[in-house]
């Protein structure tokens, strides 16, 4: 079910000085730059990141903070909006304030990875929007298990990166259980998300990794292997 976009004050003001700053800051030539170098996932406006970030701190500057509903209105409305600088104020937006916001808000977070989908606004989301999510209300598990079984490549992969900054809060058994349960997918991203969390672990349990990839080394992709054993 597509959430549906709440009225909201702050939303209205955020949006209003967001579609008036950036423009103005848009750039042509590292816009198409950007949209080749994302495989033209989505048009750039051409802002990069830190003078993204510094105008998105002017757009901020003297707003409340947002209750869940005032997430949901700016993150729905950016993403509506098709340059990629907009969905990435929004991402940024939620990792900073996800912790106002309820496990009633994973839906939203599906429809934002499903939506112009592709890695550098999927993996923010999977990492530091999901997972603040799961932690606070551990319920949300059995929604990951759900993702994981998902025909939806970037869905999958938020299932296997959302435990990406958990460290010794990981739950190591179904870390590598998606690990295994996505091990003959095809997509590169598949491959590399089981890599890249097997890897990020790994500087947590080093011992345990090595000792996982190498039970499992039949079932995982050569690149899912390089990409764990990276740094061991």
């Amino acid at each position: 079910m597509t959430p549906p976009v709440p009225r909201s004050a702050l939303a209205d003001t955020v949006l209003g000085r967001l579609t008036a700053t950036y423009p103005a800051a848009a750039d042509p030539v590292r816009a198409r730059e950007a949209a080749a170098y994302m495989k033209d996932a989505a048009p750039f406006l051409g802002i990069r990141t830190p003078e993204r970030r510094a105008l998105s701190r002017t757009v901020l500057d003297g707003t409340p903070p947002p209750t869940e509903a005032d997430c949901t209105a700016v993150a729905l409305r950016c993403w509506e909006l098709p340059e990629r600088e907009y969905h990435y104020f929004a991402a940024d937006y939620l990792r900073r304030h996800v912790g106002r916001c309820s496990s009633e808000f994973i839906p939203v977070t599906r429809r934002l990875i499903t939506t112009v989908s592709w890695w550098d606004t999927v993996d923010t989301l999977a990492a530091h929007v999901v997972g603040p999510l799961v932690v606070a209300d551990p319920a949300l598990v059995r929604v990951m298990d759900r993702w994981i079984e998902d025909d939806d490549l970037w869905v999958a992969r938020t299932a296997l990166l959302h435990q990406l900054r958990h460290k010794e809060a990981t739950d190591e058994e179904r870390l590598f259980r998606y690990c295994l349960r996505r091990s003959g997918h095809p997509d590169f991203f598949i491959r590399k998300a089981i890599g890249w969390s097997l890897r990020e672990y790994a500087k947590t349990a080093p011992d345990a990794v090595r000792a996982f990839v190498d039970s499992a080394r039949g079932r995982l992709a050569p690149l899912s292997v390089r990409e764990a054993l990276k740094n061991l």
